[in-house]
């Protein structure tokens, strides 16, 4: 069992000089090796008349600094939507064409890098609280999938729940036995940043700090309240939290850490989208209320590979690294999915995929083009194995950058529909395995920060050396760290002994 931390390789960020400005001209640094081609160029349009939001990174981390931007946005037609001081990031609406190169004309020498992050128009409007000259957005969000005063108390306690026995995935990676020396303290929070968390399911209603719950697809601006981060289009969160922390009590199934609690961070708007700006919410979110643990099922849209190398996506890139080192630095630790494209991340040569949310390009990418959050720094990347312990065809891999495998195909778990349970596939189910057993983990050592929790996670994974697939690179490494499960399949009863 490996017992090293291994560094994500370059920064793309502040540390790492990235000054891309998203204008013509702008320089940036790649952080990809000289060998390797530049990224093709996207150029997103940002028509006048149209709303289209921004991040802007400033060059120093200060409060002043952040105010200086905010004058800078007002003075070029813009609005403040959402300011996070703590990392000098400003999200900001403007619906004039020339809002790159003017907002930076005004600000003197305060910003590192402005650019876009989506390559189409604000779907939900710019929020009311902001006061846009231009008014404010449709109120598209539909009605949580709530009933209101049907909250079920849960049942008694019993020592196995009716579909225990169907949940193969536990036993796997030794969850009834880790649950013989602790099942989660309350204490300990995991933030679910997902389509949010079914309010009323029995195994989930009585596992949701509500307090701390929030949702952030309001163009990023935090909103409390069950109707902000309550599920409505979709129940990929809820199947998410079911395989963290349904609740033992003789309905359904149990989680990994059905006695430590989990925050809804609703941050997938009702078409699919995690913009930038919503992750930085939920990440910011998590660190602001002290979560323990994030699971991040998802890769931050438009772009499946955001490149350091392009300075309109560097800036949403750096945005978003800020909220991760920052929240890391709080305390919390992140697990993240791998991705689903069985794409070698330790190789990337070209992707077709995005921007997902407009015209889909094909593109040369490079190593500075991050699948973010999963390939920042500090975030435990999980791929995903199946019920005969083999990476599961469309799991992405790649020595280096795997950090451990769980299991992630047909995973049985919560779902909206009737309060029901299903089964569901992808990395999205592997990574709250990992979620829960860190958990299980700061519950058991309620001491350790998050460099020591995955450090521990990944020498205390089980060594398993490489399997055949049927789609994608083949394995390579050994059986202590290869391409397809890194440092081994998650062990749930060692990471508490």
């Amino acid at each position: 069992m490996a017992s090293r931390m291994r560094p994500r390789g370059a920064r793309l960020a502040a540390a790492a000089a990235v000054v891309g400005l998203g204008v013509i001209g702008a320089q940036s640094a790649t952080g990809a090796t000289q060998d390797e081609p530049v990224s093709t160029p996207v150029p997103i349009s940002t028509p006048e008349g149209q709303i289209s939001s921004y991040v802007i990174n400033t060059k120093i981390v200060s409060p002043g600094q952040v105010r200086k931007v905010e004058r800078a946005v007002q003075s070029a037609g813009g609005v403040v939507v959402q300011s996070w001081p703590q990392i000098g990031v400003v999200v900001a609406h403007s619906t004039k064409a020339d809002f790159r190169t003017t907002v930076v004309a005004a600000a003197g020498n305060a910003v590192e890098s402005v650019g876009p992050t989506r390559s189409v128009a604000v779907s939900e409007g710019t929020p009311a609280g902001a006061q846009a000259p231009w008014g404010p957005g449709k109120g598209q969000l539909k009605k949580a999938l709530t009933k209101k005063g049907d909250v079920s108390e849960g049942t008694a306690a019993t020592s196995t729940d009716p579909r225990e026995g169907e949940q193969w995935d536990m036993q796997m990676i030794n969850v009834p036995q880790a649950h013989q020396i602790t099942t989660g303290s309350p204490d300990v929070t995991v933030g679910v940043l997902d389509s949010g968390i079914d309010p009323d399911h029995p195994d989930l209603a009585n596992q949701i700090d509500r307090a701390s719950s929030v949702g952030c697809t309001d163009a990023g601006r935090p909103a409390t309240g069950e109707s902000a981060w309550a599920p409505t289009t979709s129940d990929h969160g809820t199947h998410v939290a079911g395989t963290i922390g349904a609740e033992r009590n003789g309905v359904g199934i149990v989680g990994i850490a059905p006695g430590a609690k989990m925050a809804s961070v609703k941050v997938v708007n009702d078409d699919g989208f995690i913009y930038p700006e919503y992750a930085v919410c939920g990440f910011m979110e998590a660190g602001l209320k002290g979560m323990d643990v994030t699971n991040n099922s998802y890769y931050v849209d438009p772009f499946e590979f955001w490149c350091g190398d392009q300075p309109e996506q560097a800036p949403a890139l750096e945005a978003v690294r800020r909220a991760v080192d920052w929240s890391t630095k709080q305390g919390t630790v992140h697990a993240a999915a791998a991705g689903n494209s069985a794409y070698d991340l330790s190789n990337k040569t070209t992707n077709a995929s995005s921007p997902n949310d407009g015209t889909s390009v094909e593109r040369t990418i490079n190593s500075s083009c991050k699948d973010i959050p999963t390939e920042l720094d500090g975030v435990v990347t999980v791929s995903s194995i199946d019920r005969q312990g083999k990476l599961s065809s469309f799991s992405n891999r790649g020595l280096g950058s795997i950090d451990v495998a769980a299991p992630g195909s047909s995973i049985l778990s919560t779902i909206v529909r009737d309060n029901g349970w299903g089964l569901k596939s992808g990395t999205s189910m592997a990574s709250p395995h990992v979620a829960g057993v860190l958990a299980l983990m700061k519950s058991a050592h309620p001491t350790w920060g998050p460099e020591k929790m995955i450090s521990e996670l990944r020498a205390q994974a089980t060594d398993t050396p490489c399997s055949s697939t049927t789609r994608g690179a083949e394995c390579v490494g050994t059986p202590q760290e290869n391409s397809y499960y890194g440092d081994g399949i998650v062990d749930a009863y060692a990471a508490v002994r």
